[in-house]
């Protein structure tokens, strides 16, 4: 026994230290074996104290399945949004309240086991941060609470169901954001699925509480005084409901005696979107895309060798043009499965949580708006990265000996990138200084998976939209020939619905293109 919690000990304190866990599926597939092994750890704590932790036992039996199918195939598991929530839950709330079950008989080290590998477990920020991936997709797709929670998601494979307590948790996270709007959706599912007759130790008092308050808060009185009025019927002495009555009631007769126009039947977020945010959505909705039918009779696939370079002459690469303007071209079976496996297995160790160059400091920091993990790979690390930065040069013909190192990123829960540039504007001359290689002239995306929904990249300026596919490859010139910035070229990567993105890029820049690509006097061109 005390070699298998020596065993166990050395697993976890082999493993790097992970922060930001929600921000990579790829990482989080560390903590579907981190609970399997706990699970292992409480069964045999069980099989000792059967009689007296019988509730124990009915945890352990459920967390039991769930761990061996989802470690059968993690990453497509924790693709699905709901289960990596719940993981996160799981972990973060659900075993600390395990914990005080057997708090009391520590004989056999499964309390001083979990206490130990607690350090390893995902934070409040992890749980806060997958509830605001879920509630971000929700508004992206426009899924109603009923289809999150019962688990209704294209391309699904693992579907996983919401209970109560599950919708409870995201309608509370909703509320200490002051975000009202989805307070109400997730306590109106929650009582939704109270109503049905769904066990839970969460009560319809409860849940009506933070419902009514946040139809309030949206100023919709009447609503909120039905609600309080049904509460009092299930509790008439819960002393806030009884204050809130009075409140209410107050209220109202003001209104009728002012006679206010009444609001608005269409309530708002309580975030009002900026014009390009819903550009931003419906483009990754599928929806506003801008490519007109003669646009399109224009756009051509084709066998691609760079002018006969040496090493395309005998295999041309496979070439298609996605947009027009800006140009926008995918090469096809551009990076080989067995790549792809070594770029991840290199990438892997080193990700950490993607930063942003804050444009007034030019300090690194992560922001709420790009959630995934990123490392950095370089050539004369492995063959695999010359190789692939040598079909980089051969391909777009531009000098890689000033581009940046190979970004490998994975998007987490919800993983997103919102509307950005590549390249460093006018008002931002020290974007890359330091590098002492010029602007970014172009953009190389690798898609390393495919995404059962959701994931694509758009470009907003333009309505376009470009959706991963794995193997195949995206590039783009980010300035003109004038070295002006092409505006043009604003894009965002959407919301991962279901599924694992992995992708990779090179940022390319201007130093070592003047012969390459040669200036143009026209701005423009």
């Amino acid at each position: 026994m005390a070699l298998c919690w020596y065993l166990l000990s050395f697993l976890f304190h082999s493993l790097y230290a992970h922060n930001d866990f929600f921000t990579s599926i790829g990482q989080m597939t560390d903590l579907l074996y981190t609970e399997k092994d706990l699970v292992t750890s409480l069964k045999e704590y069980i099989r000792q104290e059967e009689n007296r932790l019988e509730k124990v036992k009915e945890w352990a039996g459920k967390l039991d399945s769930l761990t061996i199918t989802a470690t059968q195939d993690p990453e497509g598991y924790l693709g699905h949004p709901v289960n990596a929530f719940k993981l996160m839950k799981r972990l973060n709330s659900e075993w600390a309240d395990l914990e005080s079950l057997v708090l009391k008989d520590t004989a056999n080290g499964f309390i001083s086991n979990l206490t130990l590998q607690r350090q390893f477990f995902p934070t409040d920020e992890d749980q806060t941060g997958a509830a605001k991936a879920l509630l971000r997709l929700q508004d992206t797709y426009q899924l109603s609470a009923y289809t999150i929670s019962n688990g209704d998601l294209p391309g699904v494979v693992h579907k996983s169901q919401m209970t109560v307590a599950d919708c409870f948790e995201l309608g509370k996270i909703a509320y200490t954001e002051a975000d009202y709007y989805h307070t109400e959706l997730w306590m109106a599912q929650a009582l939704t699925q109270l109503d049905e007759g769904d066990e839970s130790t969460i009560d319809k008092v409860t849940v009506m509480d933070y419902l009514s308050y946040a139809i309030y808060q949206q100023g919709e009185l009447e609503r909120a005084l039905e609600l309080t009025k049904r509460m009092l019927k299930l509790d008439p002495n819960h002393q806030r409901a009884n204050g809130n009555l009075k409140y209410f009631e107050f209220q109202l007769e003001k209104q009728r005696k002012k006679v206010l126009d009444k609001r608005d039947a269409q309530r708002k977020r309580s975030k009002d979107p900026l014009p390009e945010r819903k550009k931003y959505e419906m483009l990754c909705r599928g929806e506003g895309i801008k490519l007109t039918p003669r646009r399109q009779s224009r756009l051509f696939c084709r066998y691609f060798d760079n002018n006969r370079n040496p090493r395309l002459l005998l295999a041309p690469v496979k070439k298609e043009d996605e947009w027009d303007r800006p140009r926008i071209v995918r090469y096809h079976d551009i990076i080989s499965d067995s790549e792809i496996m070594t770029v991840k297995e290199l990438a892997k160790p080193r990700l950490r949580r993607a930063t942003i160059s804050n444009p007034t400091t030019g300090v690194l920091e992560t922001a709420p708006y790009r959630i995934s993990k990123s490392a950095w790979l370089s050539g004369y690390e492995h063959s695999t990265i010359e190789k692939i930065n040598q079909r980089i040069e051969d391909i777009t013909g531009l000098e890689m000996d000033t581009a940046e190192e190979l970004q490998v990123a994975n998007y987490g829960v919800g993983g997103q990138y919102e509307p950005h540039f590549d390249f460093g504007r006018k008002d931002e001359p020290d974007a890359f200084k330091e590098l002492g290689t010029g602007n970014r002239i172009a953009t190389w995306l690798f898609y390393m998976s495919d995404v059962s929904a959701g994931g694509a990249t758009v470009f907003t300026d333009v309505g376009a939209a470009v959706w991963p596919k794995k193997g195949t490859a995206v590039f783009w010139y980010n300035l003109f020939a004038s070295g002006e910035g092409d505006y043009s070229t604003r894009h965002a990567a959407c919301p991962v619905l279901v599924g694992n993105k992995w992708v990779s890029n090179k940022w390319i820049h201007e130093r070592g293109q003047e012969f390459r690509r040669p200036c143009d006097i026209s701005e423009n061109e």
